[in-house]
């Protein structure tokens, strides 16, 4: 649910929707790290301006903390 929330609101910001891809690992025990791989132009529009884009995602995220019971940390990496 959450991996499918977090591609299809990237795919609205970048240039290259195509080629992004979300991965969630299991970091530690409550603790799942979601990493967005995005092409090297849209890394920027994704983290946004004083980091702002990617705080809004991880905000909503939070959400999914009261429903999922875990906590997520978010990455954005180039392709």
């Amino acid at each position: 649910m959450v991996s499918e929330f977090v591609a299809s609101y990237a795919k609205l910001l970048v240039k290259h929707p195509d080629l992004i891809s979300v991965e969630i690992a299991s970091a530690d025990e409550g603790l799942d790290e979601i990493t967005i791989y995005a092409h090297n132009e849209d890394v920027g529009k994704l983290i946004g301006k004083d980091g702002r884009m990617i705080n809004s995602i991880k905000t909503v995220i939070s959400g999914c903390k009261a429903k999922g019971g875990s906590n997520y940390r978010v990455n954005v990496k180039s392709l």
